[in-house]
């Protein structure tokens, strides 16, 4: 096995045809109307939102302002149950709304929000859940939902890898009070930087809107203390032609995906995410988790062997937002499975532009 000349990495964005971006900014460069909602704007909300099969989509220029505005926009005080289990941006906007996030441990097959122990963390001060559909595969939803009728919770999800994510024909951004899609260049959609909120109604489409727009409702009304999460014509250009390629870059992945199970399939100790019935991923992400007994090799040993090889996986996710100095200070006594998925990942490459020659590499360096 010839090690590549150039490296392989975690993951690469797809961009839209050059020709036709070109075309798109001269009709912005006519107009002079570079941002504030203009056409390209109004028009890629309204294609999102038919695309993802959702009622409202408001956009925004990442998906951490959106995490942001959307505890805002419901209002949200004291606790929220989430996941330490996820990029840390996802705890960072609790904090950032005077939040405190209460840490629940994870499902052991897919690192999902563990709904069985959502119950046993709610106080009188909790008001919200924050659960996280990890690596796209859908959260428990129903379970989710029960808990939240009973306890008269929000529901927010982090819907940061679930672009297109479907469960029984339906969107997995259908539940839930709100849901975030972060579109950042690493995601399966990506705007380069960029994410959006998706509701259910109107009236909280508008409160949104004005929440990202610094409140201003018009030249000489302010309604709200709101922030700039505004996104300017040239993204809503860009990703107005993203969604020209989305499916087809989705197929793909899937592809891919196929490939790596078939040819990673039998290897004593190292596992893969079995498939979900009745759902529709975007396999944007394939992790593996490595039982270091079982394997011969800790999963750093093997993380660092791929590295040698040219091959740039990641540990995805690794540490823990409770291991982090910021969050030292939470209780993390209950999380046991999620420091166990935490030691084991690896997310291998993954993109549409990944090469079947590439992926033989890959497989090949961990076979053997």
């Amino acid at each position: 096995m010839k090690k590549p000349k150039n490296p392989i990495l975690v993951t690469q964005p797809t961009l839209p045809n050059l020709d036709e971006f070109h075309a798109s900014l001269k009709e912005i460069w006519a107009s002079k109307w570079i941002t504030n909602k203009g056409a390209f704007h109004q028009q890629f909300e309204l294609e999102l939102a038919k695309h993802l099969g959702v009622k409202y989509v408001s956009i925004f220029n990442n998906a951490t302002i959106a995490l942001l505005t959307a505890l805002q926009a419901l209002e949200i005080k004291g606790e929220v149950i989430t996941t330490p289990y996820s990029f840390v941006a996802t705890a960072n906007s609790l904090m950032w709304n005077n939040l405190t996030p209460v840490f629940c441990d994870v499902d052991p097959i897919y690192g999902n929000l563990d709904a069985a122990k959502i119950e046993n963390l709610i106080t009188p001060n909790t008001t919200a859940i924050m659960p996280v559909h990890v690596y796209g595969t859908p959260c428990d939803v129903i379970a989710i939902e029960q808990v939240a009728k009973k306890h008269k919770l929000k529901v927010i999800y982090d819907a940061a890898h679930a672009f297109g994510v479907e469960v029984n024909n339906n969107s997995i951004l259908n539940y839930g009070d709100l849901s975030v899609l972060s579109f950042h260049a690493t995601k399966a959609f990506n705007t380069v930087e960029g994410g959006a909120i998706i509701c259910h109604d109107d009236a909280t489409k508008e409160k949104i809107d004005n929440l990202k727009n610094f409140g201003i409702t018009d030249e000489i009304t302010v309604v709200a203390p709101g922030i700039n999460g505004k996104v300017n014509e040239l993204i809503a250009a860009y990703g107005l032609l993203q969604l020209k390629t989305i499916d087809s870059d989705i197929e793909k992945c899937k592809t891919i995906t196929t490939y790596y199970k078939e040819h990673l399939a039998n290897i004593e100790g190292l596992k893969c995410m079995p498939d979900i019935k009745n759902t529709k991923l975007n396999y944007s992400y394939f992790p593996i988790f490595i039982d270091e007994e079982k394997f011969g090799m800790s999963r750093d040993e093997l993380y660092f062997k791929l590295k040698e090889n040219n091959i740039f996986g990641r540990r995805y996710f690794y540490p823990l937002i409770t291991d982090f100095n910021t969050y030292k200070n939470f209780d993390s006594s209950n999380l046991p499975i999620a420091k166990k998925i935490a030691s084991q990942v690896i997310c291998l490459p993954i993109y549409a532009g990944l090469t079947t020659a590439e992926v033989n590499y890959i497989t090949a360096i961990i076979n053997s």
